[in-house]
């Protein structure tokens, strides 16, 4: 069910489980008064996580909470640390309020990028209230269950030579190296993504972003994981650059078919530790 008094781009689907799905990435709003300064539509959806609502929309049916945001990471990117530290120092990353795609390219036109008085609107406009959401979840869910798994949803293309070397795994598992679940959960899911035959990684070069960083406190109680999908594994990817018109691929429930797979027996794994965890 929905709250009525939450902003409409807040999606809260909730269920009883002790599973709760983020997906802070997959929006593509871009609300009218930040469109001006911005060099294309296009461009500002760019970097989505294509599809992954799609790919996930089993969740429900195992009971999960389902937290999304419908705002485009364009605005603001509530997987980034609000007080401007790199998740990854010395990497390539992108702002709180992106001004380049991953690839580098200007989101916004020479002067128009938003200021610190802007950034901090839209801190309080949109990220405050989806980590509001999500901790608010987590207390609702914990009242109920000894523990509750947070998993958080990404995808990203398979080939951005400005942020990794090669081809990206398919699954990219992130728990800030050990820090934010317990070690049966990050184990499980690394054996299930060794069967699929999918190729895998744990903490290569996506650790977990803020929400994963910011919610994983096992010894309370809260496992969180980052999941990182390579494009390819469940869509129709251009491998390389892409341009306007070519990006993204449309969804196809066939193709990704066997990748939708693994995910429905790892989050059902995620179900069951929580669920026998004490």
């Amino acid at each position: 069910m929905s709250d009525l008094t939450q902003p409409a781009w807040l999606e809260i689907t909730r269920g009883n489980a002790p599973l709760i799905v983020s997906l802070p990435h997959t929006g593509t709003d871009i609300p009218t008064e930040y469109e001006s300064g911005l060099v294309s539509p296009w461009l500002s959806r760019k970097d989505a996580d294509w599809w992954i609502e799609r790919l996930y929309d089993f969740a429900g049916d195992l009971r999960a909470t389902i937290v999304r945001t419908a705002i485009s990471r364009t605005v603001i990117d509530v997987n980034r640390d609000p007080s401007g530290v790199s998740l990854y120092p010395g990497q390539a990353t992108t702002e709180l309020c992106p001004t380049t795609t991953f690839d580098g390219e200007p989101l916004y036109r020479p002067g128009k990028e938003p200021s610190s008085e802007a950034i901090t609107e839209r801190r309080a406009r949109f990220f405050d209230p989806y980590h509001s959401a999500l901790n608010a979840e987590i207390e609702r869910l914990r009242t109920r269950h000894p523990a509750v798994v947070v998993y958080d949803c990404h995808s990203i293309r398979s080939v951005i030579p400005r942020l990794f070397d090669g081809a990206l795994p398919n699954f990219n598992l992130g728990t800030n190296g050990g820090v934010t679940c317990a070690q049966a959960l990050g184990s499980e899911i690394e054996r299930l993504c060794a069967e699929s035959g999918f190729s895998h990684v744990t903490n290569g070069r996506f650790k977990g972003g803020y929400i994963t960083r910011s919610l994983g406190k096992p010894d309370a109680g809260v496992h969180a994981v980052q999941m990182e999908l390579a494009c390819r594994g469940y869509m129709r990817e251009p491998m390389g650059p892409v341009m306007e018109g070519q990006w993204p691929s449309a969804f196809d429930g066939s193709y990704a078919a066997p990748m939708r797979a693994v995910l429905v027996r790892i989050l059902e794994a995620c179900l069951n530790f929580a669920k026998t965890e004490a």
